[in-house]
């Protein structure tokens, strides 16, 4: 189930107006333009990754609330063909949001598809001193956590707590990872 562009720009617009922003105090608190902020909100044009993870900062939620807002009820499971999606087209990213949505547990679970010879960079976590444990699934790929580079390949496990920059970036091969976040 890809989150639409449509929910999404008008979800990105309430959450603005929720916290009592314009859009030039949301540009000033993300660093992008008004411009851009404002053909996002009128879905002329698809928020990047790094577009979210700047947003996910400034409301200090993690950026699957952005995409799919909490359900208010809980689900014990959601089945595959439920899960929602986004798809960052300019970098070839999907990012699944795996966990039944809700806002009562404090654990979640992302699934990230990175295709070969692409890099994100998220300049702050959205919620600082969170908990991360990246799992790959298949492929290779390089994460920086503050500075320190750990390549990863099929199997291997990476634990983290998050306070600054993060970058993901694949080489030659795309990748598949998990992420709880807790």
């Amino acid at each position: 189930m890809e989150a639409t562009s449509d929910k999404l720009a008008t979800h990105l617009r309430g959450l603005r107006e929720q916290h009592g922003m314009t859009l030039d105090t949301l540009a000033g608190r993300t660093g992008l333009s008004r411009a851009t902020l404002s053909r996002i909100e009128k879905n002329e044009v698809s928020p990047t990754a790094e577009t979210l993870g700047r947003l996910a900062t400034v409301y200090a939620v993690p950026i699957s609330q952005l995409l799919t807002p909490l359900e208010q009820s809980f689900q014990p499971i959601v089945r595959r063909h439920d899960q929602p999606f986004w798809t960052d087209r300019g970098r070839a990213f999907q990012r699944r949001s795996v966990s039944p949505p809700s806002g009562h547990l404090s654990v979640e679970l992302i699934e990230g598809t990175l295709t070969a010879r692409q890099r994100i960079a998220y300049d702050a976590p959205a919620v600082p001193g969170q908990e991360h444990h990246l799992y790959v699934l298949s492929g290779q790929i390089e994460i920086t956590v503050e500075g320190k580079a750990y390549d990863l390949r099929q199997g291997d496990c990476l634990r983290y707590i998050l306070f600054g920059e993060t970058v993901f970036e694949t080489t030659h091969s795309p990748c598949t990872y998990v992420i709880a976040l807790s």
